[in-house]
């Protein structure tokens, strides 16, 4: 996979974990933990992506 590549999934799961914690946020009872693991692992990619722009 090239660096392209790497960015279009990360870009996608980026996405789509923003997706996950809006679907999360909008229920009667979200669950905080939930949201917060979500929103770790939104920022861990948002900092693989800033690593590979700074290459």
């Amino acid at each position: 996979m090239n660096e392209q590549d790497r960015v279009s999934v990360l870009k996608s799961k980026h996405v789509g974990l923003e997706q996950e914690i809006d679907v999360e946020n909008r229920r009667p009872h979200p669950d905080d933990s939930v949201v917060a693991e979500l929103k770790r692992q939104k920022l861990r990619i948002k900092d693989e992506l800033a690593s590979m722009h700074a290459l």
